[in-house]
């Protein structure tokens, strides 16, 4: 026997509830959002125009949405119209948002604030729960490919070289105004390669053309060709020149320089994205796409800060992500990271400006613990250094004695102070051999006193029974957030295009896997 079934009742009418088990994700959601004073949700309400979504529906479409694999704004809107659990969170079971307006809430510049705050109360309620301590912060980050295509890259060297070139050619079509006695006076010598001096040399070239019409136009026919009318030819083949490459070009040029930045490159697609190394290599090419740098800090798995970034390396982005961090509020006593992390710069940021330890290895810091690097008779780390006249003296006792202070600034304006020694003059001849280079100059060696220093405190945060069983925790703190997110979540590729709405997403997707997590 069968149970009875007809579908063609005019009506259906269901309790909202039916169907959701009482652990369900949306609960948390829903309860999480409430707790959210109305005041911070509704901040940027509008007074004018027609009544808009509340944010506090839209922040829960998209959290379960994203907790759901779903990204697209038009599944999302699909969902809502559909899905059960959807209608839930938005009350009433005949509201549905368009597609339009969840891609302009999410990708909204205004609502920035609005997810950070989501974060801050977030954080608030792990803290009174006692889900975090103050033991460390882990940080560690990933690439994530933007929406953008990745045939579509523009090159640093690329546009130097090509606008190099075309400045070049300026120069040359300057020097051939001269001998055509064209007015480029007020045009200075050394800014000639310009944009502003590109159109002035236009602008006298309409001037000199206007001339010459009207001189052609009086004058009576020459026997041979009018010399003026050769020479406004000559004239008018520079002005298309101008007009139609050279301007163009180095207005295109400059708009490049403007876009990159401190960056090497970026896309056509997505201007803020840049071109970077991602793990996820298919084709197994090494080939670079475009994307954003993630940071995130972690504790208990779940992600308290994050940052996008536009560097695509670890170690220049960890002082711009621990200056956004909020110590009052998670007051931790250690920063954990992997050796890409590890600098001079820092460490010295960590210990001297926020007064926390850095758990944080540096790149030779394996292989200086191996056998074979501590018994290299190469490295000067392995000589003896003598402390009474501060000198070293190496394996073949060559004595280095102290030469003078030093100091290195990178690309990035951060300076390193070394001291140079220098090696001894001998006369023995097998000494003089060793005291020498193959150039035959005095060999010197130069040692950052700071940079020894950190590395030495380093080792043995590192080493110590407390560092250590921190710094093994590493490994099960972030690394378990970054597969839940790509491989649970399905979260790859971004949806929205530019930095803002890119930090916007990436925001709402890391909320939904630490709401996803805090429901199980």
């Amino acid at each position: 026997m069968y149970q009875q079934y007809n579908n063609n009742q005019t009506s259906l009418t269901l309790p909202i509830e039916l169907g959701l088990p009482k652990g369900h994700i949306v609960y948390v959601i829903n309860a999480f959002i409430d707790s959210i004073p109305a005041t911070v949700l509704y901040a940027n309400e509008s007074l004018i125009g027609r009544p808009q979504y509340s944010p506090a529906t839209l922040l829960k479409i998209l959290l379960f949405a994203y907790s759901r694999q779903t990204f697209s704004g038009r599944m999302i809107e699909q969902m809502a119209q559909e899905n059960l659990a959807m209608k839930y969170l938005i009350g009433d079971p005949d509201v549905v948002p368009s597609y339009r307006t969840i891609n302009r809430f999410r990708s909204d510049p205004k609502n920035r604030s609005l997810i950070e705050i989501m974060y801050l109360y977030f954080r608030q309620s792990l803290i009174n729960n006692g889900i975090i301590n103050h033991e460390a912060l882990f940080i560690d980050g990933t690439k994530i490919n933007a929406d953008a295509n990745k045939y579509s890259f523009i090159w640093r060297k690329s546009s130097e070289k090509f606008e190099a070139r075309l400045d070049v050619k300026t120069k040359a079509l300057y020097h051939d105004l001269i001998q055509e006695q064209v007015n480029v006076a007020m045009i200075a010598e050394d800014d000639r390669t310009s944009v502003e001096a590109l159109r002035a040399a236009n602008s006298a070239l309409d001037q000199e053309i206007g001339q010459l019409d009207k001189e052609i136009a009086a004058e009576k026919p020459v026997v041979g060709g009018s010399a003026k009318k050769r020479q406004r030819r000559r004239l008018k083949k520079f002005q298309h020149l101008i007009q139609t490459d050279y301007l163009p070009r180095k207005q295109k040029y400059e708009e490049q320089q403007a876009t990159f930045g401190d960056r090497n490159s970026y896309s056509k697609t997505d201007h803020d994205a840049t071109f970077m190394r991602m793990k996820e290599d298919p084709m197994l090419n090494g080939q670079l796409k475009p994307g954003y740098n993630l940071q995130i800090a972690t504790q208990s798995q779940f992600v308290l800060y994050y940052q996008v970034n536009q560097r695509p390396t670890d170690q220049r982005t960890l002082i711009p992500f621990l200056e956004k961090i909020d110590f009052e509020q998670t007051p931790v006593n250690y920063i954990v990271a992997d050796a890409g992390y590890g600098s001079e710069q820092n460490y010295a940021y960590i210990n001297e400006t926020l007064n926390r330890k850095a758990l944080i290895p540096y790149t030779m810091y394996r292989k200086e613990q191996t056998k074979r690097y501590r018994n290299d008779p190469q490295k000067f780390q392995n000589w003896h250094y003598n402390t009474g006249d501060d000198s070293y003296t190496d394996h073949h006792q060559i004595h280095f004695s102290f030469l003078k202070r030093t100091t290195r600034t990178d690309k990035y304006g951060y300076t390193r102070h070394y001291k140079v020694y220098q090696a001894d003059e001998y006369g023995d001849p097998e000494k003089y051999y060793w005291s020498r280079t193959p150039k035959d100059h005095p060999r010197q060696i130069s040692v950052n006193e700071n940079w020894q220093q950190q590395k030495e405190t380093i080792r043995q945060q590192l080493s110590s029974p407390e560092g250590g069983a921190i710094f093994a925790k590493r490994k099960i703190e972030d690394e378990p957030v970054f597969g839940n997110l790509k491989a649970n979540l399905g979260f790859r590729r971004l949806a929205v295009r530019g930095l803002s709405a890119a930090t916007n997403e990436i925001g709402i997707a890391l909320m939904a896997g630490n709401l996803k997590k805090l429901a199980q």
